[in-house]
């Protein structure tokens, strides 16, 4: 990381699993200094470590201290987080607002670090008073606990995101596509118009009109890529080369290999040709 990560203090956790827990959250997202502040069971623990999901870099680094006012004896700046409000003149951030001020102050050369208090009840007013500001997250007020990696998860999350060049960067992305060209819609409405034509689907025919003017509106409204029409025609050459009596793989219908011959001129063909019109192929998962 360019800047310090801050320092994930945790006040009296009770489980093992819970401090494997938040080491693995913390990793995910680039922080790896976590203290503990007398923790109930004893340091090191062989649970934290299983639970931890191969975190061992920060499982290992671990320091406990006897109390809280020396686990933040050396940092400049300390957000204490907490479900509930409470009473004083701290100012409260929300997570989003929050991991960008670490980041900033971080950037600045201070030292931060996030508080998080026991499973069950979190900080004690005089522990959040040894912090700064408070940070909360907007749950839902009927059921506000978090467990305590959840929410070294959420800001760990933040901190990370805080410092991207663009906040909704991903690390990989779906497949660059070519739009279609509107050469290719009407090639698919046409290819659709016809084999739905075969089937008897345009009932009664004074009505065709308008069920072609409906069915171009569906398709248009979903900007489709090349690929995408490619699969479509696909599908609808299927259907109009290949029935239940004369399915795919039993080689090419002999009805549609004696028509396909006269309509191209004695071109040579064989009941064997189990190639379909464009875009058949494009569909098979044998």
């Amino acid at each position: 990381m360019p800047t310090a990560a801050p320092v994930i203090i945790l006040v009296e956790p009770q489980l093992g699993e819970n401090i494997g827990m938040v080491a693995r959250a913390m990793a995910n997202f680039g922080l790896g200094e976590l203290r503990l502040v007398n923790p109930r069971d004893g340091w090191p623990n062989e649970k934290a470590r299983s639970a931890a999901s191969n975190a061992d870099h920060v499982i290992d680094a671990v320091v406990v201290f006897p109390d809280l006012a020396s686990a933040v004896a050396d940092l400049n700046f300390v957000f204490a987080t907490t479900a509930r409000e409470r009473d004083g003149f701290k100012e409260v951030r929300g997570p989003v607002e929050a991991g960008r001020m670490l980041r900033g102050r971080a950037a600045s050369g201070l030292r931060t670090g996030i508080l998080f208090g026991r499973e069950r009840f979190g900080l004690y007013n005089e522990e959040v008073s040894l912090a700064d500001e408070i940070v909360t997250f907007p749950v839902d007020p009927r059921f506000a606990s978090l467990n305590i990696a959840q929410a070294v998860l959420l800001m760990s999350y933040e901190w990370m995101k805080s410092g991207l060049e663009d906040e909704t960067q991903t690390n990989f992305s779906g497949p660059e596509m070519k739009p279609a060209t509107k050469d290719e819609l009407h090639g698919l409405f046409n290819h659709l118009e016809s084999a739905l034509e075969a089937r008897g689907y345009f009932r009664p025919a004074t009505k065709k009109p308008k069920m072609v003017d409906n069915l171009r509106s569906v398709l248009t409204r979903a900007g489709f890529f090349s690929p995408e029409l490619k699969v479509l025609r696909g599908v609808v050459a299927s259907l109009d080369y290949f029935s239940p009596k004369e399915p795919r793989g039993k080689g090419y219908p002999e009805r549609k290999a004696r028509v396909d011959l006269a309509a191209h001129s004695g071109g040579a063909g064989s009941d064997e040709d189990d190639t379909p019109p464009v875009g058949g192929r494009g569909l098979d998962n044998d």
